[in-house]
């Protein structure tokens, strides 16, 4: 009997592999999502043994939830806006100081097809990486993705906060 799959085969694919290579290595991984809205823990946890490699998820969609659950400082989300590298790196470091995690990834961005600006227009997302015991060295990217549809922003957006859960 096949089994069906709740996700599209490329990202079902690369949660495999964010599972198995990170269970492998016994790491245990932690996010923080914000417009993919737990799109990305979803896809971990649809593989057989992802319980040995996810720790927790938060979805902090609104600003008030980022600074209440993950500490992100009133002043970057005021000074950078949501949308910025630096929201996304305190998003990870808080996902990472509220859990057992190895290593945090956060997504943060505007999945449209409303909220764009010139400056951040839609399909504008960003992710960080920290990883315990290097959380003074930030990393972090800011992608600009072809607004297609909401969807394929956040189908983008999830297939490459998994790329950045690999080992």
């Amino acid at each position: 009997m096949s089994r069906q799959s709740l996700l599209p085969k490329d990202i079902e694919k690369l949660a495999q592999r964010v599972v198995e290579e990170n269970a492998a290595t016994g790491r245990k991984v932690a996010l923080a999502e914000s417009c993919t809205g737990g799109l990305v823990a979803a896809a971990i946890t649809e593989i057989a043994g992802s319980s040995a490699v996810l720790d927790r998820g938060f979805v902090t969609y609104s600003n008030e939830s980022k600074m209440e659950s993950l500490d992100v400082p009133l002043d970057i989300i005021e000074t950078f806006g949501a949308v910025s590298i630096a929201c996304a790196w305190a998003m990870a470091k808080g996902a990472l100081e509220h859990s057992n995690a190895d290593v945090a990834v956060a997504i943060s961005g505007v999945a449209g097809p409303g909220g764009g600006s010139d400056l951040k227009p839609v399909g504008t997302v960003v992710f960080a990486r920290v990883v315990r015991g290097k959380e003074g060295e930030p990393e972090g990217e800011l992608k600009h993705f072809e607004p297609i549809s909401r969807a394929e922003v956040r189908r983008q957006a999830t297939l490459c906060a998994l790329e950045l859960l690999l080992p």
